[in-house]
């Protein structure tokens, strides 16, 4: 499990394209310290785990639903990633129940700098809407933030210049590709209802009366 809060923006070093999917090589100083072998790392939202590692670098493998179903399998050497190691036991929560399961890949349909900060507004992929509302949190590459504004087909949130210079939003522009993972808290509040509808259906069905 991850809070969304990003340690650092590495550097894709090296690619290597296998049978099975790719090998991405990542620089980043601040995520290898204290690594081991196995350990979980959010790349840009999409929870890896690491292969092999050294002082300033780590290896993680793609597997072919993760090249299919995230932008990863488009990265390329020196692009940008958000890195995050998974939340310690005994660490703060500063951001939200983040799982590194990317539910779908939005796009960048807006960047706009006010005054310090930045808004940056994102196209909601059609079926994801009803998880995002007004000041509820979401998961964009990794980063936790709260929706600012719901349009009808965008969100947008605001940056903090801190935010802004830590994480590869710095380099997004519009048309661009993001990860998003929606409120798990959400998904989990959709199971309940659907669950309680099906009951609800099946005791009419058969008849039963109503509680």
């Amino acid at each position: 499990m991850f809070t969304g809060i990003v340690e650092e923006a590495g550097t894709v070093r090296d690619v290597t394209a296998t049978d099975g999917g790719r090998r991405l090589r990542i620089e980043g100083a601040e995520v290898t310290e204290g690594l081991e072998r196995g350990q979980s790392i959010s790349v840009s939202g999409v929870c890896l785990t690491v292969e092999e590692f050294a002082d300033d670098w780590f290896e993680v493998f793609l597997a072919s639903e993760t090249v299919e179903k995230t932008y990863l399998g488009e990265v390329e050497a020196g692009d940008s990633v958000n890195l995050e190691r998974a939340m310690a036991a005994d660490g703060r929560f500063d951001g939200h129940v983040v799982q590194g399961h990317v539910d779908t890949t939005a796009e960048v349909a807006d960047v706009r700098e006010v005054g310090e900060d930045w808004e940056y507004e994102f196209a909601i992929p059609e079926g994801f809407g009803k998880y995002v509302v007004d000041k509820g949190s979401v998961t964009v590459d990794g980063i936790s933030l709260t929706v600012a504004e719901r349009g009808d087909d965008t969100f947008s949130v605001a940056i903090i210049p801190e935010t802004h210079a830590v994480t590869n939003l710095s380099e997004k522009e519009v048309g661009d590709p993001v990860h998003l993972e929606v409120d798990v808290i959400a998904k989990y509040a959709e199971r309940l209802l659907d669950d309680a509808g099906f009951e609800v259906g099946r005791k009419e069905v058969l008849g039963a009366p109503e509680q």
